[in-house]
C-alpha cells in the first residue's frame, strides 16, 4: 500500500477522527503563535510584498487547519493598519497527503470566509525498514543500538530533504516556522517511550497477533532533540536559525478540561482519560496499523490501549509532551 495512504490521519466521520482528537495540536499552535507572528511581521517589513504566499505543509483536517491562516491574516491586517499600508494579496496553500480528508476542509471554507467578511470586511515521513526491534513498535529502552541509529539516520535524511525542498520554494529572506514533537535528552535511549510501548503491549495482549509481526512493525515517528535540529539545519545550509525553543504541552490538563463537566472520582477520571488518550493514538495510527495487522483487531486493540493508558495514568504517569518550535530565514 502506498505510504501516503498509510500515514494519513483518520477522516472526519467518526469519534476517533483526527479532527475530533487534535486538541493537543491546537495547544501547540497556541504556544508557537508569537513565533509565527514575528516571522510574518519580519518578512512583510523586509519585503513589503504585494502578494504573500502561505503554505501549511501538513494541514490535515478540522478546525486547526484554519487557525494558522487566521493568525497570519490577523497579523498582516494589524500590521498594515498600524503602518497605513495596503493589505497584500494572500495566497494560502493547504498541503497534505493525498488521502487527507480534504472534503471536510473544503466544506469548512465557506464558513471561514463568511467569518472573515464579518470580522474584517471583504478580503487556498518515511518508515525505517528492515529493523529487528523485538517486542517493540518504536524505540524503547530494550531496543538495540542499531534501532536508535536507524531512526536517527532516517530522520536526518528526511529532514535534510525537507529543508532542501523548501529552500527552492522560499525566496531569500523568506521565513518558515516549524513545529514538531521533541525529546529533551540528547541520548534517545534515555527517553521514556511509555505511550508507544503501550501500542506494542496492546497488540501482544490481544493474543491473536503474531509476535514476529509486532517485531517487524515500526511506527513512523521520531522526536529530535534541539541539538539534532540545529546540526541538520546548519549542515544543509539553506536557512539561518532565528530562534529555537523547546516547550512542554500539559496534555493531562487539556484532557481533564474536557472532562470537567463530569462528576468523577480519581479512578473514573483515569478511565475516561485513558479513553481520550486511546482515541488520540487511534486518530493518528489506525491506517498504518490496519495496513500491517488488518482492521479486524482495531476496536479491541484500542480498548486494550485505553485500559493500559488508564492504568499508567492511575500510577502517576504523565501525558505531557515536549515540542520544538523553530523559526528560520532563507539565506
Amino acid at each position: 500500500m502506498a505510504s501516503g495512504k498509510l500515514l494519513s490521519m483518520n477522516a472526519e466521520d467518526h469519534e476517533t477522527s483526527y479532527a475530533k482528537n487534535s486538541v493537543l495540536q491546537q495547544a501547540v499552535i497556541s504556544k508557537v503563535r508569537p513565533i509565527i507572528e514575528e516571522s510574518v511581521t519580519d518578512t512583510f517589513r523586509k519585503l513589503v510584498p504585494s502578494c504573500m504566499k502561505v503554505a501549511d505543509l501538513g494541514c490535515s483536517s478540522g478546525s486547526n487547519t484554519f487557525h494558522i491562516i487566521s493568525l497570519v491574516i490577523d497579523t498582516l491586517d494589524g500590521l498594515c493598519k498600524q503602518e497605513q499600508l495596503k493589505l497584500p494579496e494572500l495566497q494560502v496553500f493547504l498541503n497534505d497527503l493525498p488521502e487527507n480528508d480534504f472534503n471536510s476542509v473544503f466544506k469548512s471554507v465557506p464558513d471561514f470566509i463568511a467569518r472573515l467578511k464579518k470580522e474584517k470586511g471583504d478580503m487556498g515521513c518515511y518508515v525505517p525498514v528492515g529493523l529487528a526491534n523485538k517486542g517493540n513498535v518504536y524505540m524503547a529502552s530494550s531496543s538495540p543500538p542499531d534501532i536508535f541509529e536507524a531512526y536517527a539516520n532516517q530522520y536526518q535524511e528526511d529532514f535534510t530533504n525537507f529543508l532542501s525542498s523548501r529552500s527552492t520554494e522560499i525566496i531569500p529572506q523568506g521565513r518558515m516556522v516549524l513545529s514538531c514533537r521533541a525529546r529533551k535528552n540528547p541520548d534517545p535511549s534515555m527517553e521514556d517511550y511509555v505511550w508507544e510501548l503501550i501500542v506494542a503491549k496492546s497488540l501482544l495482549d490481544l493474543g491473536v497477533v503474531k509476535e514476529a509481526d509486532v517485531d517487524s512493525f515500526n511506527l513512523p515517528l521520531y522526536s529530535p532533540c534541539k541539538e539534532e535540529i540545529t546540526e541538520i539545519v546548519e549542515r544543509e545550509g539553506s536557512f539561518e536559525i532565528n530562534s529555537l525553543q523547546v516547550f512542554e504541552v500539559d496534555n493531562d490538563q487539556l484532557i481533564r478540561e474536557r472532562l470537567c463537566n463530569k462528576d468523577l472520582g480519581f479512578k473514573e477520571v483515569c478511565i475516561e482519560m485513558g479513553k481520550v488518550v486511546a482515541n488520540i493514538a487511534r486518530a493518528a495510527f489506525e491506517p498504518i496499523i490496519c495496513s500491517h495487522f488488518g482492521d479486524a483487531i482495531i476496536d479491541e486493540l484500542f480498548l486494550r490501549y485505553a485500559a493500559l493508558a488508564a492504568e499508567a495514568l492511575s500510577c502517576g504517569m504523565s501525558y505531557k509532551q515536549a515540542n520544538i518550535v523553530l523559526s528560520l530565514t532563507k539565506k
